[in-house]
């Protein structure tokens, strides 16, 4: 069964209330002033004091992080912090940091969908919307379990703080928000499950990456002829040395796979990281009887907690330089690094009270939750990295995510009411203080 989301009906345990939100948070997506100012409406209406903090991404300090060359948001750019301090703080109660991100995917003219992506869908117990996915659920989730917790009646004896975090394009919304002081006893990131697992899944390990790409030069053949074929021998041809780079980072790449562990990723896929090459580039069209100038190889190499950017960079520099070397090659062929992108890995204890809380509650809740090792450059990191926040995300289940080019972008509405219930349980618990020790 198909209907239009324009009047809401229960769906699942959604109320109708929050399933016509949802449906004002797809719709306002379009434009992110309405969408930001709704978003900050449903802050204050949960008793939230609410900070927006306007940053330049490019100006945010970066710990064991950074991109260049790839796509980045210009311009500044709103991040919504919304506090909520108890009156009185209760002795041993614990601080809260909830955090999603509100930006979606750019929306190009040929979007492919049946039907008009801002104007949501229900159907067969999904909500299907444009970036409803990818993050708009999770800034449901956010202001709603504060909703519920506040129609029971529930005060905060610790504060909690909800951040609406720009994050597509390195926009870097939470890290400017911990780069200003923000701070918790723990932090949760709300975002359905990219891998469909729903609340069978929680994110308590991120692995880095590093991208980079190698710039060879040859030397061409001293010759006006416009066909190289009877002078090759003379020339110094980059594919050569091409090779015999992508030998050494294969070596590299294989003396990784031996020697670095983890056990999630072991557990996982039989191994903990991997050297990738995604692209090489060489010639020129209509050039087939000439020696290309250059080529270029790209590659991303991923990384365990522990290693450093820098250390990464230095593997693959001594690899790249190696091969050079052994060829004997003039020094203006020497291939150069380029370091586009990277990121550290980290993780959060999964013996330690927030991880153990989250998932007893999902289990409380009837999931089967495990640890997804695999979700790279996750922004659970983040507090991680830059405050020792321990970390976890998790959200309901969800499909054709438009960031993976699918089409008809869906969360589920039952798994999504369980995530709201579920969020809401693991925020009184987490703040609720101690018992007294008895006497």
């Amino acid at each position: 069964m198909t209907t239009s989301a324009t009047a809401p009906s229960r769906h699942g345990e959604l109320s109708p209330e929050e399933l016509e939100l949802l449906i004002r948070l797809v719709a306002a997506a379009k434009d992110e002033t309405a969408f930001t100012r709704l978003v900050a409406q449903r802050m204050e209406a949960v008793g939230c004091v609410v900070e927006p903090l306007v940053y330049d991404p490019q100006a945010v300090p970066l710990i064991e992080e950074f991109a260049s060359g790839v796509e980045t948001a210009a311009g500044e750019q709103t991040c919504l912090i919304g506090r909520i301090a108890p009156s009185t703080a209760a002795d041993g109660a614990r601080s809260l940091l909830l955090f999603a991100h509100p930006d979606v995917e750019p929306f190009p003219a040929d979007h492919g969908w049946p039907h008009d992506p801002h104007t949501p869908l229900v159907e067969n117990g999904r909500l299907i919307g444009w970036g409803v996915a990818d993050d708009i659920a999770g800034i449901l989730i956010m202001v709603t379990s504060l909703a519920r917790l506040r129609a029971r009646g529930w005060t905060p004896p610790a504060p909690v703080t909800l951040v609406s975090s720009p994050s597509k394009r390195h926009r870097r919304g939470i890290a400017a928000a911990l780069a200003a002081g923000l701070s918790a006893d723990a932090a949760i990131y709300l975002h359905p499950a990219e891998s469909g697992a729903g609340l069978d899944e929680i994110k308590a390990f991120a692995p880095g990456q590093i991208e980079f790409a190698v710039e060879i030069d040859g030397l061409l053949p001293q010759t006006d002829e416009p066909s190289h074929a009877a002078f090759a021998h003379l020339a110094h041809h980059p594919l050569d040395a091409m090779r015999a780079v992508l030998d050494a980072l294969a070596a590299l790449d294989r003396m990784r796979g031996e020697s670095v562990r983890h056990p999630l990723l072991q557990g996982a896929v039989g191994r903990s990281t991997n050297l990738l090459v995604t692209r090489i580039e060489a010639g020129e069209t209509g050039a087939s009887a000439r020696i290309p100038a250059s080529c270029r190889i790209h590659a991303v190499m991923s990384l365990v907690p522990s290693e450093t950017l820098a250390e990464a960079k230095a593997w693959v520099e001594d690899a790249v330089s190696g091969a050079w070397r052994n060829l004997e090659w003039p020094a203006a062929t020497r291939p150069r690094v380029e370091w586009r992108s990277g990121v550290s890995a980290a993780e959060t204890d999964i013996m330690g009270p927030l991880y153990q809380l989250v998932r007893t509650t999902l289990e409380e809740a009837g999931a089967n939750p495990k640890v997804n090792p695999l979700h790279t450059s996750s922004d659970i990191r983040n507090p991680l990295v830059q405050r020792s926040i321990p970390t976890v995300g998790y959200g309901p289940r969800c499909g054709n995510l438009t960031m993976a080019k699918g089409v008809g972008e869906w969360v589920d509405l039952a798994d999504l009411a369980r995530t709201i219930d579920v969020t809401a349980s693991i925020i009184e618990a987490w703040c609720k203080p101690p018992a007294p020790a008895s006497s």
